[in-house]
């Protein structure tokens, strides 16, 4: 995001986020100036302000005024301590999980938050049970216990090494009690949490304005006085923005266009600077087991065998994105090309072959659903492409149908929608992360997967090994079952893209392993 020497100055530029941080150095001063709020534009809005309610991209908001036991300083890629002085396992089999609290923490309107504050804030994420809710994340839960102000213990219903990145993630946002109802989500506006930041104002869709937290304990060491988030419909209208001086930073929603257009800027026309970095976030298909098409594993195969994910990435994504073989992308211990080991090239010959031995031989009517603001201003020329690659084949009639993002959540939770495109940006940087929210009865989808071998064994097994380098194994094996049953279809693997002002420093080290931007890392450059 930034220049990377002074020659640089005025001239669009493009690096890794790697070489960036240990690259020559930019002076800047890390003393925040009363320069007005560094002003952030996406195209990722939440979908609610209450962390019980939300696995989804609410989480970006939810870093910077919420806070977590466990979180990310920069350059961390295992959890540490935040709101907790320290954490944890307090035996041998990984199944009891225990924290003490800094001394002296408090709500950004002055409560006190206590061990049981934190007791309160996981038991109602259970006990509220939001459909495709972050509830699915504690399913090695068996209960939190509070015996001291400061000390608060996690017991397992069975051994699980990936739990300190559960309580990272910020769906376990610490939440005021007497502002958080146990057992219903928080109607009234605002938000009350201990993060670096207060949630000054809000309006949904539009903006975020975000000011310090006087009464914020943690290791975040804010650059900066307030940062406003800014929500725009598409990545043209968030590009324009940060031409026009109107927003200093985009991190979120890029088109494949645009990117493409500010790698090609090399004059002096521009005071934009764009950084790429590995991107672990991953677009896939859903396939509903309910829908009377859908729920036919052959038609599942089928569309497997026909789609061209090297179409897709270079036509509509213009390669800025990479063709995905699996749910696991690569980069991660135990990512796998299963679905290309299976199914090799696109082949239509394969696929009316599959349908054949099914029993099927007319084409096949599905319906694909995608929502229209939530994974980039593309998302609607994918589901065109997949359109015409399906009907190509003679064997499937499609019907493209979409949402916005709000009404389209609901639509899939209730089971509406025979075969529906979602993205997945990590909780945290391990394969269960890939495999495990979309299993199970209750899952990030909302819609049940029954995978016996890979919920009753293999992630049990997986999660027995701090060690994660020794779970390749049972991940392949796991990746595998996946395949075979194509419920769910990978499509592509994304990278990142931010694009800056030359004025703004420390967005290099701004986002954590699962690519959430920390904004108190951003500040504004003040010496060359």
């Amino acid at each position: 995001m930034f220049k990377r020497n002074r020659c640089l100055r005025r001239v669009a530029a493009i690096a890794s986020i790697s070489s960036l941080v240990t690259g020559c150095g930019i002076l800047s001063s890390d003393t925040p100036e009363d320069e007005g709020p560094i002003v952030v534009g996406t195209t990722s809005s939440p979908s609610t302000l209450d962390p019980a309610a939300s696995w989804d991209s609410s989480w970006e908001l939810f870093r910077n005024i919420y806070q977590t036991l466990l979180s990310y300083p920069v350059g961390a890629t295992t959890p540490q301590p935040d709101a907790a002085e320290s954490c944890e396992f307090s035996d041998a089999s990984n199944q009891v999980f225990r924290c003490e609290l800094r001394e002296g923490l408090k709500f950004s309107n002055g409560d006190e938050l206590d061990a049981k504050a934190v007791k309160h804030s996981i038991d109602r994420i259970r006990e509220i049970n939001v459909n495709g809710g972050p509830a699915g994340l504690l399913g090695s839960l068996e209960r939190v216990q509070a015996p001291t102000d400061r000390e608060v213990v996690f017991y397992l219903n069975k051994p699980d090494a990936t739990f300190p990145f559960v309580l990272a993630t910020p769906a376990m946002s610490i939440v005021a009690p007497d502002a958080y109802p146990a057992g219903s989500l928080r109607e009234e506006g605002g938000v009350v949490g201990s993060g670096p930041y207060a949630l000054e104002s809000y309006e949904e869709g539009e903006r975020a304005e975000l000011v310090r937290n006087e009464h914020y304990k943690g290791f975040a060491e804010r650059r900066n006085n307030a940062v406003t988030v800014r929500y725009f419909q598409d990545s043209a209208a968030v590009v324009k923005a940060l031409r026009d001086e109107q927003i200093d930073l985009t991190y979120r929603g890029l088109a494949a266009g645009d990117v493409v257009d500010l790698q090609g800027r090399t004059s002096k026309e521009e005071e934009i600077q764009l950084v790429e970095g590995t991107g672990t976030d991953i677009n896939y298909l859903v396939f509903n087991p309910k829908d009377p098409w859908a729920g036919k594993k052959a038609v599942r195969q089928a569309v497997a065998q026909i789609i061209d994910r090297a179409a897709i990435a270079h036509k509509v994504y213009k390669d800025t994105v990479d063709p995905l073989y699996s749910m696991v992308p690569k980069g991660l211990t135990g990512h796998t090309t299963g679905f290309f080991d299976d199914y090799g090239d696109p082949s239509v010959a394969k696929a009316r072959q599959i349908l054949t031995d099914a029993g099927i031989t007319e084409p096949v009517p599905l319906t694909l659903w995608y929502t229209t603001d939530r994974y980039g201003s593309e998302t609607a020329l994918e589901f065109k492409e997949l359109e015409r690659q399906l009907e190509a084949s003679g064997l499937f009639e499609i019907t493209l149908k979409s949402r916005p993002w709000k009404t389209y959540v609901e639509g899939y939770q209730k089971g509406e929608y025979p075969v529906f495109g979602r993205g997945w940006f990590p909780d945290f940087p391990d394969a269960d992360n890939f495999i495990a929210p979309f299993v199970g009865k209750q899952n990030a989808l909302g819609t049940p997967y029954e995978a016996g071998r890979i919920t009753t064994d293999l992630l049990p097994s997986s999660r027995r090994e701090s060690d994660r380098g020794n779970v390749v194994k049972q991940f392949e094996e796991a990746q595998q079952i996946l395949v075979d049953d194509a419920r769910l279809v990978p499509l592509w693997q994304g990278r990142q893209y931010v694009a800056a002002s030359r004025d703004i420093s420390g967005a290099e080290r701004a986002l954590d392993p699962s690519t959430i931007m920390m904004m108190w890392e951003l500040s504004r450059k003040t010496s060359w």
